[in-house]
């Protein structure tokens, strides 16, 4: 009787092995996971939970396509050693002590692991620098989007008072008075005269040249269909499905490049920032901050557009519970420019096990372990 007894036990709970279910409602399995997402074919995927408001334009997450240079700024590798021995060049700076490498350390992915950077005497900054690791796959810059182009971008931080606090007519001279320079630039355009764009577009080619190999991720749903472990796999279908992720983490470069208000403005207090405001002068933009790419993510803490968030952990809590609270207060109730959170955030009900699993997905984005010395500067 015991003999038959311990039977059953083991058939009950082998069939609750194999029901296993990632807590989707459509009841998979991990391994018909397993299969349906490692096929090759995303026409094979689950559907993903999508808002109305992300559908526009929606692409869903899958391997980096090549990257594509500019037409006005094609690719070279003179142009890229060049401009990789701009970006890690103080020079280009007033104090000639502050390079772009200073917040975009390749040792510690491309960001600086401060909440925000130290600039020009010190200064700090009000937002976090994000990783340059797939910069080029972006199509505005800045958490705000004020920068249309790559080399627009370049310029920014090289005449921000409270960053490098240089012109770029000054920085550009100084470049010009070092004459080792002179035959880079002669290699990398065909002449050795120094200007503002040659310095940019080099810089921004450089910054191109910043791309993830493939992680775990992209070699599983490429068809490696070990490449992530069911924790790995479990978070991967709880991004596209219960935990709302892909609505705004969409396409390869995992972003969908657009402005989203997550509640975290502080609208009226301390870290208040009106972020895509600044920029549109719109009353709707108030609080809106472009989706940063998850690539690599785990590499580039802390998170979040001013830095205050420590962990993954932390921030995949936050957006299970709904994410911060945005609710007029006094005066603030007739304010035309009080910020609205993002329809798209609302409380997920994820257990603990599932916010470990997101977490175990979001670090299977991670691949580049290169460490880049930085080049010995013209002299």
């Amino acid at each position: 009787m015991k003999d038959r007894y311990l039977a059953f036990l083991a058939i009950i709970g082998a069939v609750c092995l194999l029901s296993y279910t990632s807590g989707d409602p459509t009841g998979y399995t991990i391994e018909e996971l397993r299969t349906l997402y490692s096929s090759g074919d995303q026409s094979k995927w689950p559907a993903p939970h999508l808002f109305a408001e992300a559908k526009e334009g929606f692409q869903d997450i899958g391997p980096l396509s090549k990257m594509i240079f500019p037409d006005d700024n094609p690719y070279s590798e003179d142009k890229m050693e060049l401009g990789k021995m701009l970006f890690f060049d103080p020079r280009l700076s007033k104090s000639g002590q502050i390079s772009c490498a200073n917040c975009h350390n390749p040792e510690i992915g491309w960001s600086d692991g401060s909440r925000v950077s130290f600039g020009h005497d010190r200064q700090t900054g009000v937002r976090n620098a994000p990783t340059l690791v797939n910069i080029g796959y972006a199509k505005t810059f800045f958490w705000d989007g004020r920068a249309a182009t790559l080399e627009e971008q370049v310029k920014g931080p090289i005449e921000n008072p409270v960053e490098m606090n240089f012109h770029m007519a000054l920085a550009t001279k100084n470049i010009k008075k070092i004459k080792g320079y002179k035959p880079f630039f002669e290699k990398a355009f065909g002449n050795g005269d120094v200007t503002e764009e040659k310095i940019t577009k080099a810089i921004a080619t450089f910054e191109r040249s910043l791309i993830s190999p493939p992680s775990k991720f992209d070699k599983f749903v490429s068809g490696k269909k070990d490449a992530l472990n069911d924790a790995e796999l479990n978070g991967l279908h709880l991004f596209r499905t219960k935990a709302n992720c892909i609505n705004c983490h969409n396409t390869p470069y995992f972003s969908d490049q657009k402005f989203h208000n997550l509640g975290l403005t502080y609208y009226g207090r301390k870290y208040e920032d009106p972020g895509r405001y600044v920029v549109t002068q719109k009353n709707e933009d108030v609080g809106k901050f472009k989706t940063p790419t998850l690539r690599e993510v785990s590499e580039n803490k802390p998170y979040m557009h001013n830095g205050l968030f420590p962990e993954l952990a932390n921030i995949v809590m936050m957006y299970n519970a709904g994410m911060g609270r945005e609710t007029p207060k006094g005066d603030q109730v007739n304010d035309p420019k009080f910020p609205h959170k993002s329809d798209m955030i609302e409380k997920l009900n994820l257990t603990d096990d599932e916010v470990f699993d997101l977490v175990a997905f979001l670090k299977s984005l991670n691949s580049y372990k290169y460490k880049m010395r930085p080049p010995e500067l013209a002299r």
